[in-house]
């Protein structure tokens, strides 16, 4: 089952109040996307613990609805 762009921007928004989030769908098919999500809550957190905030934020749908997520993440300082 696909997910839309707009699902997976508000389940990172609802999550990480604040966040600047863009979504690119890579294929067109709604199962292979990029996210680029700035956000004040990455502040003194590590890469990884940026990405598992993010993937948090999709409630377990990793895998299942969304199939592939490529991910840039950072603290508005370092955007």
């Amino acid at each position: 089952m696909a997910m839309e762009a707009a699902e997976i921007e508000r389940l990172i928004r609802e999550a990480i109040p604040g966040a600047e989030v863009t979504i690119d769908d890579l294929r067109g098919d709604g199962d292979h996307y990029a996210a680029h999500v700035v956000a004040g809550a990455f502040r003194d957190k590590t890469r990884v613990q940026q990405h598992q905030m993010v993937y948090q934020a999709l409630r377990g749908k990793m895998g299942d609805d969304l199939h592939a997520l490529a991910l840039q993440t950072a603290a508005p300082d370092d955007a």
